[in-house]
């Protein structure tokens, strides 16, 4: 449930460049309002469109069954009328009618662990060292990076992104440092520290699963440097060698009802409760972990995804996690690094905007050494574990254990051609790359699926994300023509560019607020906060199939060369991300290895297949002349 920043996004430059060097109070609240508000698209529209993505992933009965029931939605003075009233009325009323629903029902009403299931992670490079002294000094120069951009955020001088050359709601960037999770019962919350009257100074440094608060500004109000921060990290190194220690962050992996009543009985003890308070308050969490597995190259880059999205399992580095911290960085001794970030607060470009812009910064050359005032020692946070958290934690370890044997996990680099050639055919590199997944789906299974695509609705005040069907009547046709022996080249290449430029119309219309899924998901909530009875058009058959994301996919461009990754959201289903660069395509795909039906690697090679396929289809077909 990534978000796609499309053809015309921002590039963002490596190291992003505030507007201004001093402070601009009030700055990112004008811009704000002055982005405009989430439409609530017209009724018939987004009937009449559910009624085309329907057609070609369910039976012609079906679909016969399901336009009787929107036919009699959509009825004059009838209940779809009516509810869409209720949402209009929702939107006039609030900042933005969506938002907040979605952030209840997709996040923090979602109750399967946010390891795998909800938490991407992101891979970058790996770096050249292959010590502990590497390890922190790169560590301590990432902090210092990422206190660089916060300096941005603090000031309101970071850039405004634009899309399209529209401004974007920059509100995800103020809410992921110093935000955390928590757990409840029910439902979730997310607390956002940055707003508070004190906001954090410190960061948390987890090691060998124990975890430490590490101030990080000077009492003026300057950040430390990263010679400075190098030698607390040595400090914490040094006083968390034991590899004897409860695992507590595993605490964080479990089922969120689980997770909850394990809080509750967690923080009863005021020691607890005043080390799990520092760790929620904290700017962001850095995970020293210990070496990866060794794995051969080929499988290297799938273990660290691995290992970012589920820190490999309690024997492992999962204890060296608070997954309910929004911003996790993971610095392995070996030089496996990246991070993972939980979903409720964010999207993945700002995270990646971030990401690019730390990655970016560690290849600075110092320019001063700082004068070595004496520093105070971390403090370690202390926990007393009690025979009941004791137990709470190896039920946490179990659950955990069974999640990460069940991920099935492949990043892989296409290095055949990247998003230079698709552009130089004129064609969306995303959509090109989403009609290649079609294809490869195709391929394996004989009919195509339900697809998510994330739409970014950033161009909105505190838009989040709606749903690009890549499943359509104009793919369906492209795959099923390429093939047939039946159809020259010159009909495929036709039909891969009309099934192109449909994904591209159908980009732009959710960009701009007009998709499906969102609006059908706000008269559902209507109808329940008004407490009718669910419209029978939501209890049918083609609405479960339509929901039932077997292809889970997210582009997340960045300049760094990294990827993200994400478990699948159905069973039976995979999630695919991707990063096109100039001149390759970074990929991970996910499946579960529970279902006997799918499996990434099968997914990742009829995909580079698929890919190699169009190409040659495209370069040994001359375009007609028009």
């Amino acid at each position: 449930m990534l978000s796609f920043l499309g053809r015309a996004m921002v590039k963002p430059i490596s190291l992003v460049k505030p507007v201004s060097l001093v402070k601009l109070p009030g700055r990112y609240y004008a811009h704000q309002k002055g982005l405009p508000r989430l439409p609530v698209p017209p009724l018939q529209q987004t009937l009449e469109r559910y009624l085309q993505v329907l057609q070609p992933i369910v039976s012609q009965e079906e679909w016969s069954h399901t336009k009787k029931m929107v036919d009699e939605f959509q009825s004059p003075g009838g209940v779809g009328e009516r509810l869409q009233k209720g949402l209009e009325r929702r939107a006039r009323k609030t900042e933005n009618w969506l938002s907040d629903w979605w952030l209840q029902t997709a996040y923090l009403e979602y109750r399967l662990p946010v390891v795998v299931h909800s938490s991407p992670g992101c891979i970058i490079p790996k770096q050249d060292f292959v010590d502990r002294q590497g390890q922190l000094r790169f560590a301590a120069k990432l902090i210092e990076g990422v206190l660089d951009f916060k300096t941005m955020v603090d000031n309101e001088t970071l850039p405004v992104e634009y899309l399209g050359g529209k401004p974007l709601c920059m509100n995800q960037y103020y809410s992921i440092l110093s935000s955390c999770r928590f757990p409840g019962t029910k439902r979730d919350s997310v607390i956002n520290y940055a707003q508070t009257k004190k906001p954090p100074t410190h960061i948390t440094v987890v090691h060998n699963f124990q975890f430490f608060e590490l101030d990080v500004y000077n009492s003026d109000g300057t950040p430390l440097t990263s010679d400075q921060i190098f030698i607390q990290l040595e400090k914490i190194w040094n006083t968390s060698l034991q590899t004897n220690k409860e695992p507590i962050g595993i605490l964080t992996s479990n089922h969120r009802n689980s997770w909850a009543k394990a809080y509750n009985n967690l923080i009863k003890d005021k020691t607890n409760k005043e080390s799990v308070k520092t760790i929620q308050k904290s700017i962001f969490t850095v995970c020293l972990d210990a070496p990866v597995p060794r794995v051969s190259d080929e499988l290297y880059k799938s273990r660290v995804a691995a290992q970012m999205l589920h820190g490999g399992g309690s024997r492992w580095n999962t204890g060296n996690r608070w997954f309910d911290k929004t911003l996790q960085f993971i610095i392995a001794e070996d030089g496996s690094c990246g991070l993972v970030y939980e979903h409720a607060p964010s999207e993945g470009p700002p995270i990646v905007a971030l990401l690019d812009h730390v990655v970016e910064y560690t290849k600075k050359a110092e320019l001063v050494r700082s004068p070595m005032i004496p520093l105070p020692m971390p403090k370690k946070l202390r926990f007393n574990i009690t025979p009941e958290i004791k137990d709470d934690i190896e039920k946490a370890k179990q659950n955990l254990n069974i999640m990460v044997h069940d991920l099935d996990i492949k990043v892989f680099v296409f290095t055949q051609f990247g998003k230079t050639f698709i552009k130089l055919e004129k064609l969306s590199p995303d959509a090109f790359i989403q009609m290649a997944l079609q294809l490869a789906y195709y391929r394996m299974y004989g009919s195509l699926c339900s697809t998510y695509e994330s739409a970014s609705l950033r161009m909105f005040h505190l838009g989040r994300t709606d749903t690009i069907r890549s499943a359509s009547m104009d793919s369906l046709s492209f795959v099923q023509a390429m093939d047939d022996p039946g159809k020259q080249n010159q009909e495929k290449v036709e039909l891969l560019r009309k099934a192109v430029q449909a994904h591209r119309a159908y980009t732009d219309m959710a960009i701009s607020g007009h998709a499906i899924d969102r609006h059908l998901l706000g008269l559902k909530l209507q109808a329940i906060e008004d407490l009718v009875s669910i419209p029978e058009i939501f209890m049918d058959t083609s609405f479960a199939v339509a929901m039932h994301f077997k292809l889970s996919t997210s582009q997340v461009p960045s300049k760094s060369d990294c990827v993200m990754c994400f478990g699948p959201v159905v069973p039976d289903g995979y999630g695919v991300c991707y990063n096109p660069m100039d001149d390759h395509i970074n990929f991970s795909v996910s499946a579960f290895n529970s279902c006997a039906d799918t499996n990434a690697a099968q997914l990742a090679h009829y995909l580079e297949s698929a890919l190699v396929a169009m190409q040659n289809l495209i370069q040994c077909t001359p375009r007609s002349k028009l």
